[in-house]
């Protein structure tokens, strides 16, 4: 059986990157939630420290996760985003998360 499987992953910009790095990730959004078995892809920004990012994204299941990597926006991503950008991303499933109503 599958089960929904999570991205997060945790941006901060390279110094003067910012605004690209936005871009960038601004740049996959409507990509990214067209794609089949994709649940959410959603973009949060740290208040605290400028220039850092949260990704927040699900997906149905680790099947979804493996078609999403081979996307052209996301080789694209994967491209450009470690110049911009310290990266770390999870990759996690669920333990104890409330169904959606």
């Amino acid at each position: 059986m599958s089960e929904p499987t999570k991205i997060m992953a945790v941006l901060t910009a390279k110094p003067g990157n910012a605004q690209a790095l936005e871009d960038l990730l601004r740049g996959m959004v409507k990509p990214c939630r067209s794609e089949p078995g994709n649940l959410r892809w959603d973009i949060w920004q740290d208040p605290s420290t400028p220039g850092r990012f949260v990704l927040d994204e699900l997906y149905t299941d680790e099947a979804a996760i493996a078609a999403h990597r081979q996307t052209p926006h996301f080789l694209h991503y994967l491209s450009v985003v470690q110049t911009l950008a310290d990266r770390q991303a999870y990759v996690v499933t669920a333990v104890e998360v409330e169904p959606q109503s």
